[in-house]
């Protein structure tokens, strides 16, 4: 029965996810400025829908889009507000995880690399205990890949790609295909690092299996970053037919449209097979256009080296020995730091793994058993922060809820206190809280003023007056008793209780199944 619905978001997005997931599939097509426009109409709308999930997510594909585009600083502060953000309703918690994971990157990419590594910490803790075999899980590994990457911690990053690609037995073509360029930017850009510290072996190998990648993946989808990377790996192997024939073809729409992540991988390729054909100045200048888009020290470095060495070959000499021999000291101590890294995450993993020890016995001496809702003792720590504007409490009764246990048996009576929990769950935001503090007792701490709130009480009423409880127990009936009260200036916790408890009966000497308020 349609009544018997929750008033509430029961998907990971939320009822309009569709507008949300357009500017997902732009995004991992590789279309970054589509993707922006799509965000831009997705947020008015879904703002209008009041669809907050859906929105979030939105949002959280913008922030993917303004990073591939080079807007460090506005992605970074997007993916601060959404870690911020972060509570009860925002989403699953691998959702949660993924943009934790993504704020590291950036946050590493601008520099922080303290505050970075503490949120791949975090992110790491999180998805040890997420659900696997799901979407969110392989997305949110994917992210980690990106933080870790960044930070030089390759076999981090190639551990959380394949666990990611690990959470289904079989992707679709739309994120296998994604997987695949991901994994695949991956190894190439690991390569070109071996290469820089004189490991060729080790790197010819993640060339080659970068390449047989891509070269699958490429009749398969329409991206240009998956392009891009197979062209410099068709550079690298030598096939520089391939990559000049993706250069011609891609660079120019690349640098026209702002998408300065392929297009610096192109003008890598394009330097790439000019040098290879012994057309040393062209291949710098396409170097030095490649370094001239790059946004992080890690991409600078590359076309930096490329740069070097192709200087190396065309003005052979003691000058451009003694600049090579410099940069390959600097890259030999850069990566080298990888290791400081490595223990440095180590820790923060440490930290963090007590941290949330620590709150996980927290919460469960602060939650109720059969409900999973706060408990009394949650119930005074928030009737004692209660004390300030906007603050609304609603208490709540269940009618007859001794004639109920009798009637039916207590396991009937449990299963209606968990279903109404489920109800008060879902009308909670990220700053308000339900909890059970008594058998039959429940309160909403409501982050609103007295209207809203009235709203808010009489949809859940309504909802556990219409639900088909004979499901449950055949001539099973739920009602509500309520008493709201919203704090006035002077007020205590326990006068702004008072006046609640005293609506309550109100309600209950009215005849029950109704709210009462001031």
């Amino acid at each position: 029965m349609a009544s018997d619905r929750l008033p509430a978001v029961v998907t990971p997005y939320g009822p309009y996810a569709e507008m949300a997931l357009h500017v997902y599939d732009l995004e991992m097509r590789g279309h970054h400025t589509e993707a922006l426009l799509a965000a831009d109409r997705a947020e008015a709308i879904l703002r209008i829908l009041g669809d907050e999930r859906s929105r979030r997510a939105a949002r959280l594909g913008r922030m993917y889009a303004l990073s591939f585009l080079g807007r460090t600083d506005e992605a970074l502060r997007i993916g601060e507000e959404l870690v911020a953000e972060q509570g009860p309703v925002t989403g699953p918690r691998s959702t949660d995880a993924k943009i934790v994971a993504d704020t590291a990157r950036m946050l590493i990419q601008a520099g922080r690399m303290d505050d970075g590594l503490h949120h791949l910490a975090n992110a790491m803790v999180m998805l040890d205990v997420a659900p696997r075999k799901s979407v969110r899980y392989f997305s949110a590994m994917g992210s980690l890949c990106e933080a870790a990457k960044v930070a030089d911690l390759f076999e981090l990053a190639e551990t959380a790609m394949l666990r990611g690609m690990e959470a289904f037995d079989s992707l679709d073509d739309l994120f296998q295909s994604s997987s695949d360029v991901q994994y695949a930017e991956l190894l190439l850009e690991w390569a070109m690092r071996l290469e820089q510290v004189h490991r060729a072996e080790e790197a010819a190998v993640l060339v080659d299996k970068s390449v047989a990648l891509l070269s699958s993946w490429n009749a398969r989808a329409d991206s240009p970053l998956g392009a891009a990377l197979l062209a410099v790996g068709h550079a690298k192997v030598g096939r520089c037919a391939e990559a000049l024939a993706t250069v011609d073809e891609l660079l120019l729409p690349m640098r026209r449209d702002g998408q300065d992540h392929e297009a610096r991988l192109l003008h890598l390729a394009h330097g790439l097979a000019l040098r290879s054909a012994g057309r040393l100045r062209e291949a710098r200048r396409e170097f030095l256009a490649a370094d001239e888009l790059s946004v992080r020290p890690a991409q600078r470095l590359i076309f930096q080296y490329e740069l070097a060495v192709t200087a190396a070959m065309d003005c052979p000499g003691e000058a451009t020995s003694t600049v090579l021999a410099a940069l390959n000291e600097h890259i030999r101590m850069l990566w080298q730091l990888r290791l400081d890294r490595r223990t440095m995450l180590q820790q923060a993993y440490r930290r963090v793994e007590l941290e949330a020890a620590r709150s996980t016995a927290d919460r469960a001496a602060a939650s109720d058993a059969l409900t999973g809702l706060g408990n009394r003792r949650q119930f005074d720590r928030r009737m004692a922060a209660t004390d300030g504007p906007g603050s609304t409490l609603l208490l709540i009764d269940v009618d007859r809820f001794k004639d109920i246990n009798d009637s039916f048996s207590h396991g009937v009576g449990d299963r209606v206190l968990t279903e109404i929990a489920a109800v008060l769950r879902a009308h909670c935001r990220s700053d308000e809280d339900a909890v059970r503090f008594g058998g039959d007792e429940f309160a909403l701490f409501l982050a609103t003023g007295e209207h809203e709130g009235r709203k808010v009480a009489e949809r859940i009423r309504q909802v556990i007056e219409a639900r088909d409880w004979t499901a449950i127990a055949p001539g099973l009936h739920v009602t509500l008793s309520m008493g709201l009260a919203t704090w006035r200036p002077g007020e205590s916790g326990r006068d702004l209780y008072d006046r609640a408890d005293g609506n309550l009966y109100t309600a209950k000497r009215a005849g029950r199944n109704c709210l009462a308020f001031a």
